[in-house]
C-alpha cells in the first residue's frame, strides 16, 4: 500500500510540475539564444523550405551537435511551443501525460502554429501523440539523437507523413564562421592561407561540437563526458544492453580503428561473442546513436556488398583525439575521417551515395561517389604524396578504379600539396584537405 501511495504521489507531482518545466525551458531556450554565439548552419536555407510543409519535420543527429539551435533558427519568426524531453524532471513522463504537455502549451503560449518536441524518443508512445497533433492541424518539428526513429517508430506510425532531416557537428566552413572568420576562397592571400591552416589544425584537433569550442570549456574533458553520456543513455539504456563492458570495449576498438575496414566476424572473435549476429547488433546500436557510421564496399552484387568488410568512421575527430592514445595517432587516417564526415554531410543534401572500392588485389579507393547508376567522382586520401611508395600505391588504385567504374573525375586529398598531375593519360586533381573542405559545390 505504501508503494502505491508513493507512485501515486509521484504521478501527481509530475502532472503539477509539467507547466512549470515548460515555462522554465522556454526561458532557458530564449536566454541561451541571446547569450550564446549562434551562427547560421549551412543547411538552414535548405531546411527552411520544408518549414511550412504539413509533413512532420524530423531533425536527427548525434547528441549536442546543435539540433535545438537549428530548430530555433527555423522557427524564430513563427509562433511555436517548445518542450525538451531530455530533462531529468520529465524522466518519469508516461504516454498518458503527453496531453498534459499540450494543455501546458495552450496555457503558456496561448496561440501557436508550430510545436517543437526536443529529444522526443525519450517518451514511450510519442509517435501516437505526434500523429494526433498532426491530425489537429499543428505543424510539428521533432529532434532525436537515435536513428531508429526513422527505421521503426516513424515508418510504422507516420509513413508518408514525415520528412527526415539530418544535422552534424560543425563543418570546417561553419567552424571558421564560429571563430569569426570568413574568406573568399577564390582570392586568398598568403596571410589568409596561413590563418586558415592554423584554424584547420585546431578543427582537426577539437572537432565540430559547438560546446567544445567555447573558450571557457576544456575540449577534451567535455568530449569525454559527452561520449560517456551518449554511450550510457543513447546506447546502453535505450537498447537494454546486458554486457555493458563488452559494448564499451567494442566502441573503444572502433574509435582506435577509425578509417579502417571492420568485419562483424572479427569483432565476434576479438571480443568472444557467441555469434556475428550479436556483433551486428552491438555495432548497429552504436551506429544508431550517430557515434559511428560505416561505408559499404561498392559491388553490383547485393549479397556481396552486404557481407564485405565495412569502413568505420567516427562522427567527430575531436572525439577521436579525446579518447584515443595520442602516440598512436595516424594523421592520414584522421584526414580520411574528416573527409568522410564532410561527404556524409553533403550526402544529406544531395541525391548521392558513398561507397569505398576494393578489387581482388586489395587495391583500394577511399570514396566512390555515386549518383544513380553513374559514378560521379573517385576520391583518394593521401596525406603525404612526397612519400613516393605511398603515392604510387594510391595512384595505382585510383587508376584501376577509374578504368573499372568508367569515371574520369579523380581527386587526391593531401596535407598541403595542390595542382594537377597526369598518370596513364588521366588527370588527377590534388587538393589540400583544408582547401577541399572550403570548396564551393
Amino acid at each position: 500500500m505504501h508503494k502505491l501511495n508513493n507512485k501515486y504521489a509521484l504521478a501527481k507531482m509530475e502532472l503539477q510540475d509539467i507547466k512549470q518545466i515548460v515555462i522554465d525551458q522556454k526561458k532557458e531556450l530564449d536566454d541561451s539564444m541571446k547569450r550564446e554565439r549562434v551562427i547560421e548552419r549551412e543547411v538552414l536555407d535548405d531546411y527552411k523550405k520544408h518549414a511550412n510543409y504539413a509533413l512532420i519535420k524530423v531533425i536527427q543527429g548525434v547528441r549536442r551537435c546543435g539540433k535545438s539551435t537549428l530548430c530555433y533558427q527555423l522557427l524564430k519568426d513563427k509562433n511555436f511551443a517548445y518542450v525538451n524531453f531530455d530533462d531529468e524532471r520529465l524522466a518519469s513522463l508516461e504516454t498518458e501525460d503527453l496531453n498534459k504537455v499540450l494543455e501546458s502549451f495552450y496555457e503558456i503560449y496561448e496561440k501557436f502554429e508550430f510545436i517543437l518536441l526536443d529529444e522526443v524518443q525519450n517518451v514511450y508512445g510519442w509517435e501516437l501523440f505526434v500523429n494526433r497533433l498532426k491530425r489537429q492541424g499543428l505543424n510539428v518539428v521533432l529532434t532525436g539523437s537515435n536513428a531508429r526513429l526513422l527505421s521503426k517508430e516513424l515508418s510504422t506510425h507516420l509513413t508518408g507523413r514525415h520528412i527526415p532531416l539530418e544535422l552534424f557537428p560543425f563543418s570546417f566552413r561553419e567552424f571558421l564562421k564560429y571563430r569569426g572568420l570568413e574568406f573568399n576562397i577564390k582570392s586568398l592571400t598568403t596571410e589568409d592561407k596561413g590563418l586558415i591552416k592554423n584554424k584547420f589544425n585546431e578543427y582537426a584537433q577539437k572537432g565540430g561540437f559547438p560546446e567544445a569550442l567555447k573558450e571557457s570549456v576544456i575540449a577534451e574533458t567535455y568530449l569525454r563526458s559527452l561520449y560517456s553520456t551518449i554511450i550510457n543513455k543513447d546506447v546502453v539504456l535505450r537498447n537494454k544492453v546486458k554486457y555493458v563492458k563488452t559494448l564499451k570495449d567494442i566502441a573503444s576498438y572502433l574509435i582506435s580503428n577509425h578509417s579502417c575496414q571492420m568485419s562483424f566476424n572479427k569483432i565476434k572473435n576479438v571480443f568472444g561473442l557467441r555469434s556475428t549476429h550479436t556483433a551486428l547488433n552491438y555495432v548497429s546500436y552504436l551506429e544508431e546513436s550517430y557515434l559511428f557510421f560505416f561505408l559499404k564496399r561498392l559491388s553490383y552484387k547485393h549479397k556481396e556488398s552486404l557481407i564485405a568488410n565495412r569502413k568505420n568512421y567516427v562522427i567527430d575527430t575531436g572525439l577521436i583525439n579525446a579518447l584515443s592514445v595520442k602516440f598512436s595517432q595516424n594523421k592520414g587516417r584522421l584526414y580520411e575521417n574528416i573527409a568522410a564526415i564532410e561527404l556524409l554531410r553533403k550526402k544529406s543534401l544531395k541525391d548521392s551515395d558513398i561507397f569505398y572500392w576494393q578489387d581482388i588485389h586489395k587495391n583500394e579507393v577511399d570514396f566512390v561517389i555515386k549518383q544513380g547508376m553513374k559514378t560521379s567522382q573517385l576520391i583518394q586520401v593521401c596525406y603525404d604524396p612526397s612519400d613516393l611508395v605511398t603515392k604510387e600505391r594510391e595512384t595505382r588504385s585510383l587508376l584501376k578504379a577509374s578504368k573499372e567504374l568508367k569515371c574520369e573525375n579523380l581527386v587526391m586529398i593531401t596535407e598541403d600539396k595542390g595542382g594537377e598531375e597526369k598518370a596513364d593519360g588521366k588527370s588527377i586533381r590534388l587538393m589540400p584537405l583544408w582547401e577541399w573542405l572550403l570548396e564551393e559545390d
